[in-house]
């Protein structure tokens, strides 16, 4: 499973001139689910997204997670990050709906528009026991 995090000021979901999802400030995740991916890894990248410390406290650049901030989260279905769909979506969405409270996080497929509150990218991967983590 890949994941690619990015902090935004703002992010929404287009289908033609229809917006379909959109968030405040928060936190746009593009998912790859890979063939090989299980209901542990699945758990693994939820914990990881929602605890990654990409938020600045008043002392530290980098303390503070979307979860801590209480913060939204737009998640995008990305099979190109494997080049392949696989149906765990859907898995992967429901277990963040079991730990965070909707409408704090969106769910989206389609066109994707967003504006980068800094440079800040995080790139996550798990592999198949959910335990390697890797950039």
């Amino acid at each position: 499973m890949r994941a690619v995090i990015q902090r935004v000021a703002r992010a929404s979901v287009k289908v033609g001139e229809e917006v379909v999802s959109s968030i405040g400030r928060g936190v746009c995740v593009f998912v790859g689910i890979s063939r090989d991916d299980k209901d542990d890894d699945i758990e693994y990248i939820v914990r990881k997204i929602l605890n990654v410390r990409l938020f600045a406290s008043e002392n530290k650049r980098w303390d503070k997670s979307v979860k801590d901030e209480g913060l939204e989260i737009l998640c995008v279905s990305q099979f190109t990050l494997y080049g392949f769909l696989k149906a765990k979506i859907r898995m992967l969405m429901f277990k963040f709906f079991s730990v965070f409270e909707p409408p704090d996080l969106k769910e989206s497929v389609k066109r994707q528009n967003f504006a980068n509150e800094s440079p800040a990218e995080e790139r996550k991967e798990v592999r198949r026991n959910g335990k390697n983590f890797g950039v």
